[in-house]
């Protein structure tokens, strides 16, 4: 593997048109503009965003499948629209639409794949890792879109890729499925291979990313760790929610700052939202022992990844209805 201190892939101001479109009088459509990022062997970098955000174009561009009107691409040190065989065996690629032959069969498929490599992954550990066996009399077009996936994941990481783009890798994936390709991933970055993917499931990005980028209208909008992207959101959002279950008609409110609300959604069960602090946990449950009050549960929720999703889509959409 090459060395960890040099990054797997680096684009810088990337610029992609399409068209003509007919709705701009024939004229070429901006899709991605000026977006940078850097995916590092031994990481899992996610790209987030809505549809038509520019994710799978991004990642085209960075495969040399789309040619780009401006910015650079560096991938494992080479421009990838001047690939040759050899920096394409080092590069495995997982399309949304697998684009897999529909009248093969899947364990024939890959071994047809492996054939085209030096030193291939064994198609059998592949075959194990992702449970393939239990559907490989069926022919492609007959597989479920969860059954499709693994195939497509294991056809992309047969040559032992260096660096592997997966677009949409979960979709259509059951949750045993889900583990098996998650587990699959972490084995990646843990020989530190790169790992470049775009999701719409954003607990699946909160529970592999080490490194997110954000992207909406053809922009980066945001980047960071996950923990980076949530304690942001959390300075920049100063009210919490803490719930909790005990017996009715508590009488607690007395004992809080007024600027806090609590509230008895339904008998039993309590929300206590403003700007929360540490002190008001001390206030509360100082109460709770003065009045022999054991709370069944308690939960003090933080922010997802999928809450700053939502607040900087959100953001963006509001300032593109300014313009």
């Amino acid at each position: 593997m090459p060395d960890a201190s040099s990054p797997a892939l680096v684009i810088d101001g990337l610029v992609k048109d399409v068209g003509p479109v007919p709705a701009l009088d024939g004229r070429m459509k901006r899709v991605i503009s000026d977006l940078s990022l850097t995916a590092h062997f031994g990481q899992v970098t996610v790209l987030l965003g809505s549809n038509g955000a520019g994710k799978t174009t991004t990642l085209e561009c960075a495969q040399g499948l789309q040619n780009r009107q401006g910015g650079t691409i560096s991938l494992l040190g080479q421009d990838p629209e001047q690939a040759d065989a050899a920096l394409r065996a080092r590069v495995g690629v997982m399309l949304q639409d697998g684009g897999l032959p529909p009248s093969m069969r899947p364990i024939p498929l890959l071994q047809h794949v492996a054939g085209m490599y030096l030193d291939p992954w064994p198609v059998a550990e592949l075959v194990e890792l992702l449970d393939i066996a239990s559907f490989e009399n069926a022919t492609i077009r007959r597989l479920s879109g969860g059954q499709k996936q693994r195939v497509a994941l294991a056809a992309a990481l047969v040559g032992k890729p260096e660096i592997v783009f997966l677009d949409e890798p979960s979709a259509g994936l059951d949750p045993q499925s889900r583990q098996l390709v998650f587990d699959l991933i972490r084995r990646l970055r843990a020989e530190g291979r790169a790992v470049v993917l775009t999701t719409h499931l954003l607990d699946d990005a909160q529970r592999l990313a080490d490194y997110v980028y954000i992207i909406d209208d053809g922009h980066t909008v945001a980047e960071g760790t996950v923990p980076e992207l949530l304690s942001a959101a959390d300075q920049s959002q100063s009210n919490r929610t803490l719930t909790f279950d005990a017996e009715a008609g508590l009488q607690i409110a007395p004992a809080l700052r007024p600027s806090l609300q609590l509230t008895e959604t339904r008998p039993g069960s309590y929300t206590l939202s403003g700007a929360l602090q540490a002190e008001d946990l001390v206030a509360l449950s100082t109460w709770w022992a003065e009045h022999r009050v054991m709370p069944t549960s308690i939960n003090l929720a933080s922010h997802s990844l999928e809450d700053v999703f939502l607040e900087i889509a959100s953001t963006a959409e509001a300032e593109r209805a300014k313009k």
